[in-house]
């Protein structure tokens, strides 16, 4: 476990830490409040590793930038149309897979799985967040 307290322009102390703790890719479960900061923190990884054009995926369900960084948010869609589009297989893909509101049901079928997954509770506090990551 992991607890890093950081400005939106300190993020690059969040990004090491996920690089760190995931070399070659993995999937990574942002939880907030809206507005928490979880896309920015996707913005922040992905623009390290080259991608300039990152957007919140909340109507289109998924994104896809440089470098297998894959992009999901299921606030509108919930876990059964994230099923439904068969993006559950997308989690195999080599890369970064960020998913924004991963539900209980989706946690449960990544262990039911095997699937290993990093979960990061980004929480404000004043100007700055708490982001705790959780092996």
């Amino acid at each position: 476990m992991c607890e890093i307290v950081a400005s939106e322009n300190e993020l690059e102390k969040v990004v090491d830490e996920l690089k760190k703790r995931l070399p070659e890719g993995g999937v990574v479960l942002l939880q907030g409040d809206l507005g928490s900061g979880k896309t920015t923190l996707v913005k922040a990884f992905a623009k390290e590793f080259g991608s300039q054009e990152v957007t919140s995926p909340t109507f289109s369900i998924q994104q896809i930038y440089d470098n297998d960084i894959y992009h999901y948010d299921l606030y509108n869609a919930g876990f059964e149309k994230f099923m439904e589009l068969g993006l559950f297989e997308e989690l195999f893909r080599p890369g970064y897979h960020f998913i924004e509101w991963p539900e209980e049901r989706l946690q449960e079928l990544l262990d039911q799985m095997g699937l290993e997954y990093m979960k990061i509770v980004i929480t404000p506090q004043g100007e700055k967040r708490i982001y705790r990551c959780i092996d």
